[in-house]
């Protein structure tokens, strides 16, 4: 499948008869009695590669209620993301800029290499298959749990108003009608660095230190403020919380786990995955 935008994947979603603040069938029926089945191996698809969530739409975190509104025009905080605006200016055409354009891409497989190298662990459909299938139904969750501030707020980019390149240049003309804030990728980045990092507390701090360059990566690119990412993470952790509620998500980060232990065991560090460029990417 061609790399889409993963606004445009939600945006399809939600267009597709799934509105905002409707039922949703997305979520497995929470049980008072702790269950190891997980996620079925024949996985709903829903829209353009975007596959079931755990959580019904009235059970997301509502990103309305819980973010403040974005900064004024004129404020200190719209001044602040301007500097960081431009500071990442800077970075363009750097191998920063070019890390921020790959870790633009929310599609599988690709993304599901994103945490590999901070994990230890090559991330993959045939090494990891519960851990895929967690990643890919969170994406789901933590992507809509953004929308409803988004759609509300309609905040321009920063490339609309710094007149700039973004890394990923193809999905400039969806990203001009899509709201900056929250960043959807954000919360999808920081819910995965949540969820990996207590999967393998060991590489904990590597794998925080990665969903923060994650997050950082979409200010690099030019496509959302300081602010927006600031935003994502609170939604992202909003999301993680709400996860744990559902037991079908407690029996695949179970199940995630003992996978990760597994190849940890067998110190299949990463194996198939080149972590040069993403280290000296991010290098301080």
């Amino acid at each position: 499948m061609p790399r889409l935008e993963t606004s445009l994947l939600i945006l399809a979603l939600l267009g597709g008869g799934l509105p905002l603040g409707g039922p949703v069938q997305a979520a497995d029926a929470p049980s008072h009695c702790e269950s190891n089945v997980g996620s079925p191996s024949d996985l709903k698809e829903l829209k353009h590669g975007l596959v079931q969530g755990y959580l019904a739409q009235d059970t997301l975190p509502d990103s309305l209620k819980l973010l403040a509104p974005p900064p004024a025009p004129g404020s200190a905080a719209q001044s602040l993301d301007d500097e960081y605006a431009n500071l990442n200016i800077a970075l363009q055409d750097t191998p920063r800029w070019n890390q921020a354009a790959t870790d633009a891409d929310l599609n599988f497989p690709a993304a599901a290499s994103i945490f590999s190298c901070s994990l230890g662990v090559e991330i993959s459909e045939e090494r990891t298959p519960r851990l895929y299938t967690l990643l890919r139904r969170s994406l789901t969750d933590a992507g809509l749990a953004s929308y409803k501030a988004k759609m509300h707020y309609q905040r321009p980019r920063p490339f609309v108003s710094n007149r700039q390149s973004i890394c990923t240049p193809e999905d400039e003309s969806i990203l001009r009608s899509d709201g900056s804030y929250p960043s959807g990728h954000t919360s999808v980045g920081w819910a995965w660095a949540l969820i990996l990092s207590e999967i393998a507390p060991s590489q904990q701090d590597q794998i925080l230190q990665r969903g923060i360059e994650y997050g950082k990566s979409r200010n690099v690119c030019n496509v959302h403020w300081y602010s927006d990412v600031q935003a994502g993470q609170l939604i992202g952790s909003a999301t993680v919380a709400q996860l744990h509620a559902n037991p079908v998500f407690r029996a695949d980060l179970r199940a995630a786990a003992a996978e990760i232990k597994a190849q940890q065991a067998l110190n299949q560090n990463a194996n198939g995955i080149d972590c040069e460029l993403e280290q000296q990417a991010l290098r301080p």
